[in-house]
């Protein structure tokens, strides 16, 4: 849609999404040249879009603006990846040619406005079907991480496009708001949790949730902001004995205060069937602290050290503590984390980090790029970078389904994770509660289809043994096993389970309705079964309201995606 003349508050918004852009972007560029080519992609698609508005009537510029401030401010990118972004839709709604970007800026630039063009092309074409269920999705994903190939800077920055266009989902029509929050759900949040990225992941989940629930967003938030107003001035008087002790003792250091988010809250209450008021870890305090040096081995005895100041000022939960510097998640994140009692009787999660695994933490992948440039490579670098050598090998792997490459990254959200290892001493990441037959399966397929039994810690287990952090596993396997329905009874994730499924459907038909009997009704649906629509007919009923009423129920129910009904 173009239209010649922005109107003189248009203009004025324009020039502040600029400028809102173009100072962290400075600080970001090493020099005076990088940021030239920053002014340069602006310049340009300020020019090719000028006068085009987007279908809410915003003018087009405003777009790619927001989605490259998120780039660099949320995501921490360099240069490269801003002009990627300044220059969305220019492939797509201009005469620009992926040679004119390579001619006009450089190899990388032209390569990634390329490759963003072609994951837009492929949410897009399975968006306009009006289908958002998980087996669609999956595929979408997986021709995602097929698009990225060796480039993850191309999903981190249509990570930051999401997010965009969540913030502005009031303006999106209803089946493009449908197809946004579902990519959001099945795509970018996974990836955004499997990258370190948890400020991007944070606020799509609460976005999620307010849009798909919103009754319950608005419960949850009153009742945090109830509480927070409650609770503000012993949190303040908690904080203090800390920042005293750590001010004695030398460090440089900041304290935040970090509130537990509405999804997090109704995730919780949703999966643990908890109430509100049983949410012990609603607060948080973050110690962020400045090394002395920067040798990594004496940053990390410094965490330990305050660790050790702050755990004599109150009454510790032996069970709520967490060692993620001597065992860093698989997506990078290291800290130390601990609750405490304060005085007047509630408990608050200290959270411990360096500068630097906080910006790991908060960016990710990039932050981990930024950290190598300078010289220092984390130990948790290679989970990263071991990760995505993983999925390049599930991607190349014929007989892989989407749905499995689903399942090996959804599995992770939401949980905590425990570190094992194999009998050669390779660190392998599961999520908590996984037992040795998840473990198997994590291995590979056939490992899991053919186990009988399984060492931990060099002792014969069963399969069924819950493993714990720091266990040695082992899987013992015969040519002749085959999986058995009751392994359903005590396996933790969802990859297993629908590899033994998948096993059973194929091998052993006539068992399927006892395998189900172990399942959620979301675990043991086929892909078909998952896209079919549900009809209800009403005969002889005659009250205003009801349809719309049961339509509402039963499209709270997770897994049905197209109801419809009738009042014949």
């Amino acid at each position: 849609m173009k239209s010649n003349i922005y109107t003189e508050k248009e203009q004025l918004e324009i020039l502040r999404e600029r400028d809102a852009l173009m100072e962290p972007a400075h600080r970001r560029c090493r020099d005076e040249e990088q940021f030239a080519c920053v002014q340069k992609a602006y310049e340009l698609a300020a020019t090719a879009h000028n006068g085009v508005r987007l279908h809410s009537g915003m003018p087009f510029i405003i777009y790619p603006l927001q989605v490259a401030r998120i780039v660099v401010e949320k995501v921490g990118l360099g240069y490269h990846s801003i002009c990627a972004a300044l220059l969305l839709g220019i492939l797509d709604n201009t005469s620009y040619t992926v040679d004119d970007i390579r001619n006009l800026f450089d190899d990388k630039t032209a390569r990634l406005s390329e490759g963003l063009r072609n994951i837009s092309k492929v949410l897009e074409n399975s968006g306009s079907v009006g289908r958002n269920s998980e087996s669609e999705q999956a595929e979408n994903l997986k021709m995602v991480l097929l698009t990225m190939g060796d480039d993850v800077r191309l999903v981190l920055i249509k990570m930051a496009e999401m997010l965009h266009f969540c913030r502005n989902l009031e303006k999106f029509p209803a089946q493009k708001r449908e197809s946004f929050l579902s990519q959001a759900m099945f795509i970018f949040i996974p990836l955004a949790h499997r990258l370190g990225l948890y400020a991007i992941k944070s606020e799509l989940e609460n976005l999620w949730l307010r849009f798909r629930h919103p009754e319950e967003y608005a419960d949850i938030s009153g009742r945090i902001d109830k509480d927070v107003a409650q609770r503000a001035h012993d949190l303040d008087e908690f904080i203090e004995p800390i920042s005293n002790t750590l001010r004695e003792k030398g460090y440089v250091f900041e304290i935040k205060k970090r509130i537990k988010t509405p999804y997090s809250i109704w995730y919780k209450m949703r999966t643990k069937h908890v109430p509100f008021e049983q949410i012990y870890d609603l607060y948080a305090v973050r110690i962020i602290f400045d090394p002395a040096t920067s040798d990594p081995d004496k940053e990390r005895d410094q965490a330990y050290l305050i660790y050790s100041a702050i755990g004599k000022l109150y009454r510790d939960k032996p069970n709520r503590q967490r060692d993620w510097i001597k065992h860093p998640k698989s997506n990078g994140y290291e800290a130390l984390h601990c609750t405490l009692m304060s005085k007047t009787g509630f408990w608050v999660e200290v959270q411990i980090r360096s500068r630097r695994m906080d910006d790991i933490a908060e960016k990710g992948i990039a932050a981990h790029w930024a950290y190598k440039h300078d010289g220092y490579l984390s130990e948790s670098d290679s989970q990263v970078d071991t990760w995505l050598a993983k999925v390049k090998d599930i991607l190349s792997s014929d007989d892989t389904s989407a749905i499995e490459l689903l399942d090996i990254i959804q599995d992770e959200v939401g949980t905590s994770e425990i570190v094992v290892f194999t009998p050669k001493g390779d660190q392998r990441t599961l999520p908590k509660g996984s037992t040795a037959l998840d473990f198997a399966y994590f291995v590979h397929t056939n490992v899991g289809n053919s186990a009988i039994a399984a060492k931990v810690n060099q002792k014969l287990a069963p399969l069924s043994r819950v493993l714990r952090a720091g266990d040695q596993v082992e899987i013992i396997t015969a040519r002749k096993a085959s999986p058995k329905v009751e392994w359903l009874a005590f396996l933790k994730t969802r990859r297993a389970k629908r590899c033994i499924l998948e096993f059973i459907r194929a091998n052993s038909p006539d068992e399927l309705g006892r395998a189900e009997e172990y399942l959620a009704p979301s675990e043991y649906k086929s892909d078909e079964a998952a896209e079919l629509p549900i009809r209800i007919v009403l005969r002889g009923v005659n009250r205003p309201g009801l349809t719309s009423e049961i339509e509402n129920v039963l499209r709270r129910i997770e897994g049905i995606e197209d109801v419809e009904i009738s009042d014949e």
